[in-house]
């Protein structure tokens, strides 16, 4: 019982961990989007 109640927080934390990563990416081509450094976007808006 001991065992599978480690590897179930491991696992737990593995999943933390790549959430975080993940949101933390989103967050940054958010705000890439956001202050103009993505020019493709710019470029369509002037049209």
């Amino acid at each position: 019982m001991k065992k599978s109640l480690k590897e179930t927080k491991g696992i737990t934390l593995i999943a933390l961990v790549i959430t975080i990563v993940v949101l933390l990416i989103l967050a940054g081509v958010t705000i890439a989007t956001l202050t103009g450094e993505n020019r493709n976007i710019e470029s369509s808006t002037k049209c």
